[in-house]
């Protein structure tokens, strides 16, 4: 396969004119134009994309396949059976994949069906993304997003959930930490749910069984006793203050930057109009947060939050969109996008970049997205695996 460039990742690694070969799920060798075609059979099949850009799949660290993006998706879910709601997340991920998403974490379903939708995406019968899972979330009785299944109360419950979570296949352990808006009969999102001691138990549960722990956390409170129990990601990460308020916390956000944790904002795709309805000066904040976690070196990760209503499934360039708007390159957000957010999934031996040895999670689009992050919008090739994704079906290129 060869284009116009190819952006190998991370930043600076570029081939202009660029190629790569694959051998079936795998990327064999990637380089010049001429030392590919040194390398490839006389049998290899030949893909040419003269003014296109070849990259790696993105990754988006924060999504829900179990909601629908409509007004309600709370309502949707309940009264969906298991195998309607199964086959409506799997519409949801080839959506994902068909604007070149080519790995999620999804970050809460329903009593962890998403591990079906794995093992059916793992053997080709359903066209997907690759699926990093959480299952039913760790929240109190009557908690934030309770609806999901995983309620649980004291340390022992606490204890038993991580290890039934572990043996349905979950990837990551999601904690509640603060309410939120999907639960409106729940604790408000400066409530915290959990204590400091629980936070150190959960962690340190789901460490020893090598699993990282993502927590939704919105109050600085909440972050800080997360950051200090040695949370991986903190979900939103907007550091409030219990009556609502910006409560930046430089100290924080430096611990944040120094033990590699990083900030998931799981911005929506629809951040305008929600921008709109919270004004002006709301939003400003916002941003302004945004630029103060970078600029304490905070890692930042790419996810959407995809599937609550003001986030489309399948729509990554709106979210990418605000980290322009903040003032970041495109090519900062290109590899925030794929290396970083990979990194911080812990699969940089697999994903994220385009080298000899990784998967070949592969998009293809016309023009260059560093000059124009629009170009993004309409891949004309997504390899999942070395699986090609045209039109909505899978096969080998």
């Amino acid at each position: 396969m060869s284009a116009h460039q190819l952006l190998a990742g991370p930043r600076g690694q570029r081939f202009s004119p660029g190629a790569l070969l694959i051998d079936d799920d795998r990327i064999t060798a990637v380089g010049t134009v001429a030392e590919i075609e040194e390398r490839a059979s006389p049998e290899a099949r030949r893909l040419d994309h003269p003014r296109g850009t070849i990259f790696p799949g993105l990754v988006n660290c924060h999504v829900h396949l179990g909601f629908d993006s409509g007004t309600d998706p709370v309502a949707a879910l309940r009264e969906s059976a298991d195998d309607e709601l199964l086959a409506d997340m799997g519409e949801r991920a080839r959506l994902h994949l068909a604007a070149g998403v080519t790995t999620i974490r999804d970050l809460g379903d329903r009593d962890g069906l998403i591990t079906e939708l794995r093992r059916s995406v793992e053997r080709g019968e359903t066209p997907g993304p690759r699926i990093r899972a959480s299952c039913a979330p760790l929240t109190p009785p009557g908690g934030h997003c309770f609806f999901l299944g995983g309620e649980v109360s004291g340390p022992e419950q606490i204890r038993t959930r991580i290890h039934d979570n572990a043996r349905r296949g979950a990837d990551v352990i999601k904690v509640m930490a603060n309410g939120g808006q999907t639960t409106p009969d729940g604790p408000r999102m400066t409530d915290s749910q959990f204590t400091p001691h629980e936070f150190a138990l959960i962690v340190n549960e789901a460490h020893a069984l090598g699993l990282p722990v993502a927590v939704h956390a919105y109050t600085s409170e909440v972050i800080a006793a997360t950051v200090e129990a040695g949370v991986d990601t903190v979900e939103h990460c907007t550091f409030m203050a219990p009556d609502g308020a910006v409560d930046l916390r430089d100290s924080v956000a430096e611990t944040m930057a120094a033990r590699d944790i990083a900030a998931s904002p799981a911005l929506p795709s629809e951040w305008r109009t929600m921008w709109d309805m919270l004004g002006p000066e709301r939003s400003q904040r916002i941003a302004e947060r945004l630029r103060w976690l970078r600029g304490h070196g905070v890692p930042l990760l790419f996810g959407s939050d995809a599937g609550v209503p003001v986030s489309r499934h399948g729509d990554p360039v709106s979210t990418l969109e605000l980290y322009e708007h903040i003032g970041v390159p495109p090519e900062e957000i290109l590899e925030l996008a794929t290396t970083a957010s990979a990194r911080h999934l812990g699969l940089a031996a697999e994903t994220g970049a385009l080298r000899p040895g990784l998967a070949a999670d592969v998009v293809v689009v016309d023009g260059d997205p560093l000059l124009d992050l629009q170009k993004l919008r309409e891949p004309a090739l997504v390899l999942s695996a070395g699986r090609a994704f045209p039109d909505g079906h899978t096969s080998r290129p």
